[in-house]
């Protein structure tokens, strides 16, 4: 593709598209064929998702603490929640990661409970 046929694209496209091609140009070969964009998800499917991650909280509960993050990748934003975690080292807001899990929409926005992930390196 030459830089007039990127230009254009670039020009003409909507803010999503141009979000959702941007990351997926960044991931390169960290998503693989399984990865899907959040907003084509289906509620009770196992997905796999990459995304940057944009924000993280913490329920302080003395009993069952919880980790919450934001994904987001472009095309939508899908909440991440680890059970009994404080914590997790390299989850930090601006990191891109995949997630796999199944999908739940129980609550009023896209949920993944206790996923496998992995954290994409840091660029330098």
């Amino acid at each position: 593709m030459n830089a007039i046929t990127k230009a254009y694209r670039r020009f003409t496209a909507s803010t999503t598209q141009l979000e959702s091609r941007e990351l997926q140009e960044t991931f390169g070969a960290f998503g693989t064929a399984q990865t899907q964009q959040i907003d084509q998800c289906q509620p009770g499917a196992h997905i796999e998702v990459v995304g940057t991650v944009r924000s993280v909280s913490i329920a302080p509960t003395i009993k069952n603490p919880t980790l919450e993050i934001e994904l987001y990748d472009g095309s939508g934003v899908v909440t991440v929640v680890w059970m009994g975690r404080r914590s997790i080292p390299g989850i930090v807001a601006g990191r891109t990661m995949k997630v796999c899990g199944r999908l739940t929409c129980n609550t009023e926005r896209p949920t993944i409970f206790n996923p496998r992930y992995e954290l994409r390196p840091l660029s330098r």
